[in-house]
């Protein structure tokens, strides 16, 4: 059991020390932007439905017919409120590079709340209750996503009615959002990691 505490203080430690690291960069916000953009817009693609615009009251003219998954009001359904779903994410200390933002709970806040389970005092500096509350790394890359998709909404609807043949995280992150300098990195296409590599990383 002390070997279990002193494990707890050691790794406490660590993600203190590397906390600034850990915070996302322009990258990993864009990255997950279009992440759940384009899972929002996935959802609603094989719809049938047709929408009926540009009714002119008193004059008799018929509305204009569009399809829905080809429609403003589709993108702007998927657009709403999308960086809210960020907060969904919690910092996997345990991976490395955007690995590390996933949905889902850490290893190692597993570890942590298994530890309580078994009666280990565990002092994180918060009520256990939050625990499970969004951290301040995931809080930044949601601020960081709402500023970015009001700075490049133009691009969003650009690609959405003209590009969609291309991957938004291409289009949208390494030809408008990302300097060439911050393309160098595996941001974009993370190298998956095995936990066999996961215990020399961590």
């Amino acid at each position: 059991m002390k070997f279990a505490v002193v494990s707890l203080f050691w790794l406490c430690g660590f993600i203190s020390a590397e906390e600034n690291e850990r915070l996302p960069n322009k990258c990993e916000v864009c990255k997950f932007l279009t992440v759940e953009l384009q899972d929002a817009l996935e959802k609603t693609a094989r719809s049938r439905e047709v929408l009926e615009v540009g009714e002119v009251l008193g004059t008799g003219k018929r509305r204009k017919k569009i399809k829905y998954n080809t429609s403003e009001t589709r993108l702007t359904e998927a657009v709403d409120n999308i960086c809210e779903r960020i907060l969904e994410y919690n910092v996997h200390a345990e991976r490395p590079g955007s690995l590390r933002y996933a949905k889902g709970s850490s290893q190692t806040m597993t570890t942590l709340k298994n530890l309580v389970h078994k009666g280990v005092q565990v002092d994180l500096g918060m009520p256990y209750e939050l625990w499970d509350e969004p951290s301040v790394e995931v809080t930044d890359m949601k601020k960081q996503c709402e500023t970015m998709l009001e700075q490049f909404e133009d691009v969003v609807e650009n690609w959405y009615f003209h590009h969609q043949d291309q991957r938004l995280e291409n289009f949208l992150c390494e030809n408008h959002v990302l300097e060439t300098s911050e393309q160098g990195g595996r941001c974009m296409v993370p190298k998956q990691v095995t936990g066999w590599q996961m215990i020399f990383i961590f």
